[in-house]
């Protein structure tokens, strides 16, 4: 039985439908790559996803972890909502870190307020986790004395402090400078190759073709094309795939 389960996901917002009738599953341990063009729906599955958006309609699973949501209400899972949530962490496009915090505050913060961690203990796992990212060094830097992908590898330590059984990557690289890219990226295959659960939003072909296990192409709030990542990228079947395809040739050559 797949860990994540995602059925019938609509999302409204008034008469714009943006997520159409959304299916997919996914096995524990695995990678899904999510492409698309910008205002495709790829931002709002991944928010819809965490409850960051509230589904017009869908039925989630993750594990043994379910909720359903008819009409904008959730119908089913009610007590289990949060405990949903928690089971995942997202890592934005933006960052996102508290610029008044150092590095080590920024991950400690999550795990002493949310999961009740004692000060130390928390601090502790910060200082592993950015040990892990390569950045104990800066460590007691503020955001703004840091790179970008120094601060997203901040983030990406952030939402491992959290424990998830999943982690939703939305565009996590294109914010950065093109020389910059790589850092995370190499953060990310490394999780991908310890057998983490994750759906990751990106623009990186390359990525996708060698790490993903799983790929799917949404085209105007639905998923259009989904397969083995070697057989959609050789092989597209529609014609809208394979437009948006040749705007990335250069990518995938590399």
């Amino acid at each position: 039985m797949s860990y994540v389960s995602i059925r019938n996901l609509t999302k409204n917002f008034g008469n714009f439908r943006a997520l159409d009738d959304v299916s997919m599953e996914l096995e524990e341990g695995k990678t899904a790559a999510i492409i698309g063009s910008s205002g495709c729906g790829k931002s709002t599955f991944l928010r819809c996803l965490n409850l960051l958006e509230m589904p017009t309609n869908a039925d989630f699973r993750i594990g043994d972890q379910q909720v359903r949501f008819q009409d904008e209400k959730q119908v089913q899972g009610e007590k289990d909502a949060l405990g949903f949530r928690r089971k995942m962490a997202v890592v934005f496009q933006s960052f996102d870190l508290f610029p008044h915090m150092t590095a080590l505050q920024n991950v400690a913060l999550a795990p002493t307020l949310v999961r009740k961690m004692e000060r130390d203990k928390a601090e502790a796992l910060a200082m592993q986790l950015l040990d892990r990212m390569g950045l104990r060094e800066r460590a007691g830097h503020y955001p703004t004395q840091l790179s970008g992908g120094q601060q997203q590898r901040v983030a990406i330590a952030r939402a491992l402090a959290m424990e998830p059984k999943v982690l939703l990557f939305d565009e996590a690289t294109s914010a950065l400078d093109p020389e910059l890219v790589g850092e995370v990226l190499d953060v990310m295959k490394a999780l991908a190759r310890e057998g983490r659960t994750m759906l990751v939003v990106t623009h990186e072909l390359h990525f996708a073709r060698e790490v993903a296990d799983l790929l799917i192409y949404f085209d105007k709030g639905r998923i259009a094309e989904m397969g083995p990542p070697a057989e959609l990228l050789g092989n597209p079947r529609t014609d809208r795939l394979k437009a948006f395809l040749t705007r990335y040739t250069h990518t995938l050559a590399q």
